[in-house]
């Protein structure tokens, strides 16, 4: 059966597809806001995904990629 959480962590990964393939279309700069903004919003559903069905691995991932997302949301603020 899904759960709440397997809805959330699923539209988590949906998201990650589509910046995916929007980076591969040029749709969207790997360094522009929107790429980290996304893969910051990706990080944050996915966790709530593990904090109902954890595994370790998956949450150190989880936290590297939401900590160089909110990295990558800074040096875009500071290049402007």
């Amino acid at each position: 059966m899904i759960t709440i959480p397997d809805l959330i962590g699923f539209t988590g990964v949906a998201l990650l597809i589509v910046t995916y393939a929007m980076l591969q279309l040029d749709k969207i700069d790997p360094k522009g806001f929107w790429y980290s903004f996304n893969n910051m919003i990706v990080a944050i559903l996915v966790t709530v995904s593990l904090l109902y069905s954890f595994n370790l691995a998956s949450m150190v991932i989880e936290v590297f990629w939401f900590s160089l997302s909110v990295f990558g949301i800074w040096n875009y603020y500071r290049k402007k």
